[in-house]
């Protein structure tokens, strides 16, 4: 599982990746009391729409800002971007009206949209192992899911000595030690491509999506994980202390408890995909979500039989997210991918857009057996997409000829020849259909 680690660059990048996410875990926690101070009992109005601002920066601004830095140095960008973050974290104490919060958080949602993308389509480069680059993957699972307990602790231990405009000072500093971590981290160069224009920049990784197959699925296994993600941060404090009468630390726990599904998940990847499909760990993982929220619909009548579920949710929603970028891997060029996995950072958040308020309604109008029903259905359709849209039969290298080539193409190996097969300018039509 540690072995990516002993490559320095990745080393030094899983760091900065680690701060930057404790320092935007005090963030959020120091942001609902931030909102809390400004508009009392309507708090919740405030995060809420800093929340759609959240995911309409992210499912907007992730293609176009790839687009625009395809011609940035790629640290260059990622420092840049970071420093923004920290100087948004520094500015947010000052605030004094709910419109400066949305200001400033949708320049950081922005900053985030370019980041995040741009961050995950290097890691392929650094570590070209398959086998390395999957433990990454299960590494940086891991530490999304410690940061949502780590980051609570911490900002309760320091809400016993500063006050919580202070928590900010915290996340600029997670940011400015994430930037310094990136500049210490050696980058490798891409080739030099020929530059294109903007628009196809912009369209390159939505043209991926729509051309091969197997990412197409990922849109339905998006909603997938969705599905059951949304169930669980939306509905958990209504069932724990509506429903069930019980304290915050009850509800606290219940996260924790799917936070722990899926940290056990993201351990046990690496040897569950040895010899076997990104495709079946994938359609695995959403059905576990599926038969879980259909089973909360009938069986969920107690505290204990929800930690049981939200452990089995945690399972599958990680499941469903690790492996993802093994294919965003397999489907792209290295000159690419950034645009690549921001299409797939677009298109996973506007799943998000639909799942959160279809749960919110649902348990508000009908009740949290409903909202399970009805997500338990969407990711049903989710996990039937996908299997329809990606072929059991998706074998790494494809035989395949170039009719429209001449023989001394430089491309050309012998007619036909064989090689990972990936949508790019001699390969426009699926495995040259």
């Amino acid at each position: 599982m540690l072995s990516p680690l002993a490559n320095p660059a990745y080393r030094h990048l899983f760091a900065a990746q680690v701060t930057a996410l404790l320092g935007t875990g005090l963030a959020t926690i120091a942001l609902g009391l931030l909102a809390h101070d400004l508009a009392g009992a309507k708090a919740g109005e405030i995060l809420g729409a800093a929340l759609a601002i959240k995911m309409v920066c992210y499912v907007g601004v992730a293609p176009i800002a790839s687009a625009i830095a395809a011609n940035v140095p790629r640290k260059t960008l990622l420092v840049g971007l970071d420093l923004v973050r920290a100087l948004v974290a520094i500015a947010l104490p000052f605030v004094t009206e709910a419109w400066q919060i949305y200001a400033l958080m949708t320049v950081l949602y922005v900053a985030s949209a370019a980041f995040t993308p741009a961050f995950q389509a290097i890691i392929p480069d650094i570590l070209p192992d398959e086998a390395d680059y999957t433990k990454a993957l299960s590494l940086s699972r891991l530490a999304a899911d410690l940061e949502s307990v780590a980051s609570p602790i911490l900002a309760a231990a320091l809400l016993g000595f500063i006050t919580y405009n202070n928590l900010f000072a915290g996340t600029s500093l997670g940011f400015v030690l994430s930037a310094m971590l990136v500049i210490s981290a050696v980058l490798p160069t891409l080739s030099n491509a020929q530059p294109r224009p903007f628009m196809q920049r912009l369209t390159s990784g939505l043209n991926l999506f729509a051309r091969t197959p197997r990412l197409r699925a990922l849109v339905g296994l998006s909603l997938a994980s969705a599905a059951g993600g949304a169930m669980v941060f939306v509905n958990t404090v209504v069932l724990v202390q509506s429903t069930y009468g019980l304290g915050e630390q009850a509800t606290a726990w219940a996260l924790a408890v799917f936070g722990a599904g899926s940290i056990f998940a993201a351990l046990t990847l690496p040897r569950l995909l040895e010899g076997r499909q990104d495709r079946i760990v994938l359609l695995a993982g959403a059905l576990v979500i599926s038969l879980a929220l259909g089973a909360g619909a009938f069986f969920v009548r107690d505290y204990a039989s929800l930690l049981l579920l939200w452990g089995i949710l945690g399972v599958g929603y990680s499941l469903t997210l690790t492996p993802v970028g093994r294919v965003l891997r397999r489907s792209s060029h290295a000159q690419d991918r950034p645009a690549l996995f921001a299409a797939q950072f677009a298109l996973s958040h506007g799943a998000w857009l639909v799942t959160y308020p279809l749960s919110g309604f649902v348990s508000a109008s009908l009740g949290t057996g409903p909202a399970f029903g009805a997500l338990c259905a969407l990711c049903l359709c989710g996990v039937a997409t996908s299997a329809v849209l990606w072929p059991a039969d998706d074998p790494e290298n494809v035989p395949h000829r170039h009719d429209d080539l001449p023989d001394d193409h430089p491309h050309l190996e012998g007619a036909p020849h064989s090689h990972a097969f990936i949508i790019d300018d001699l390969h426009t039509r699926w495995r040259g259909r």
